[in-house]
């Protein structure tokens, strides 16, 4: 399955990944730890790590999709990092590509 990654460096790392699967968790299948989260969208899915001030953020689904994951996932976290305005800068990443 196409994906493609972004990583953000923060302090916050953990807190932001923790925000966004509470917030996602509302509304879809969410699992998460402090360290790890997976959030399932109708559309596709985002896997999120985070390694000391390193959250990593992986959105996979249909290539037509990728697009839309990468913005729904990526104005959810701006909102959640407005003080640090994140720029994520997405590459392909894993398998399938």
């Amino acid at each position: 399955m196409p994906s493609r990654t972004a990583t953000l460096t923060s302090d916050r790392a953990s807190s932001y990944l923790q925000q966004l699967c509470k917030h996602f968790g509302h509304k879809v299948p969410v699992e998460f730890t402090p360290e790890a989260g997976e959030i399932t969208l109708p559309f596709g899915g985002c896997t999120l790590r985070a390694d000391g001030s390193t959250l990593t953020l992986t959105v996979s689904g249909a290539e037509t999709d990728l697009d839309r994951l990468q913005k729904v996932i990526g104005d959810h976290l701006a909102r959640f990092a407005f003080r640090e305005t994140p720029v994520l800068d997405w590459q392909p990443s894993g398998a399938g590509q």
